[in-house]
């Protein structure tokens, strides 16, 4: 059996009610969920980052292929793009990361300092408990 069931870092501080634990384990699952959904847009950030390396390789080829016109076109109208107006997509990520996700980051850390003196993942660590007795 693991030697962390008992850890005092994973266990509820004295006088903390269910409803707390469960809700600082929603804010944790919310905030597990942020971290996701800001790597799908580090690879958004890299996937289109290739995207464009592809469309240099794609505007060299219809050149010596002798397509100008549409080595011109592909040239002119998508390389370099913005992603988002005014935005290519390492702005978008900085954005991201400066804004919403420091924002949550911050946000539940102060609650779980102020609740939980700073301890994680109390509703998992419970649960593990329970299951492993």
């Amino acid at each position: 059996m693991s030697e962390d069931l008992g850890d005092p870092g994973h266990r509820r501080p004295d006088g903390m009610d269910d409803t707390t634990v469960e809700a600082l384990g929603k804010l944790s699952e919310a905030l597990e969920t942020a971290e996701r959904a800001r790597g799908h847009l580090y690879s958004f950030h890299q996937l289109t980052g290739h995207a464009h390396l592809q469309l240099q390789d794609a505007v060299d080829l219809l050149r010596r292929a002798g397509h100008t016109a549409h080595a011109d076109a592909v040239t002119s109208q998508l390389l370099g793009r913005d992603v988002l107006e005014g935005r290519w997509t390492f702005q978008v990520v900085e954005e991201y990361d400066d804004g919403y996700y420091r924002c949550f980051t911050g946000i539940e850390a102060r609650v779980r300092n102020d609740l939980a003196q700073g301890r994680r993942h109390i509703y998992e660590a419970e649960m593990k408990r329970r299951l492993h007795g």
